[in-house]
């Protein structure tokens, strides 16, 4: 519409955004750290390349069933929670609304202003109401567990696809090499992406990604050598 302003503000990504980096760095870093610990135990090329799969295949499950209990759980208290308003709405409407002009009143508003806000928001909805400024549950922040499930394995998945492609694309000889310097690309980038859409310092988001990424391949790569096959 003509003279309409619409604020964007970055704190709306932060529940997509946090799944998705958190998906894709574990993704990356997991893959990356088994390859790279499967090669240096010597077993070969092919045998890195399956664990690889394996771990991308369990790693992508893995995120999606965390993620789904975890955001089905939350979902349960919020629809519990709104029960639990629904029949306070039903068998106390007055002390409800006497509540959300309480709210109101904590928030700044003269007690005859608030009142008036609360009575009219009350005519409007009074659940939605209630939800929103008592319980802090809005349709924008409400849980999806279907949702996050998918969207935490396909960012795992997607992650874990560099450092396997890396692998499969590597030079003999260079198998571990190509997949450290392509996860600490990507671990870079992801890292600089989070930050830009965050509103942080680039360099900073980058390289903290990417040092717990290198450490995590170090360690794998030792353990892999000290469990190595003769």
């Amino acid at each position: 519409m003509p003279g309409s302003y619409v604020s964007r503000h970055s704190i709306r990504h932060v529940g997509w955004l946090r799944a998705a980096v958190l998906g894709a760095n574990d993704g990356i870093v997991s893959t990356a750290a088994l390859i790279v610990g499967v090669e240096a135990s010597g077993v070969g090329a092919s045998m890195s390349i399956l664990a690889g799969i394996a771990g991308l295949a369990s790693g992508a499950m893995s995120m999606a069933a965390g993620e789904y209990v975890s955001v089905k759980s939350q979902a349960d208290m919020e629809a519990a929670a709104l029960e639990e308003e629904r029949i306070e709405l039903r068998e106390a409407p007055a002390q409800e609304l006497q509540e959300l002009t309480d709210i109101y009143v904590r928030r700044g508003l003269e007690i005859e202003l608030a009142r008036e806000v609360a009575q009219a928001l009350t005519a409007r909805g009074a659940l939605a109401a209630h939800a929103r400024d008592e319980l802090g549950i809005t349709p924008t922040w409400r849980a999806r567990p279907l949702q996050a499930a998918a969207s935490s394995a396909l960012a795992f998945a997607s992650g874990a696809m560099l450092p396997l492609f890396a692998a499969v694309l590597a030079s003999p000889g260079w198998l571990d090499k190509s997949v450290m310097i392509a996860t600490v690309l990507g671990l870079l980038g992801s890292g600089a992406l989070a930050a830009r859409i965050g509103r942080a310092s680039l360099p900073r988001g980058a390289l903290r990604v990417a040092f717990w990424g290198v450490l995590a391949m170090l360690v794998s790569s030792l353990v892999g050598d000290w469990m190595g096959a003769d």
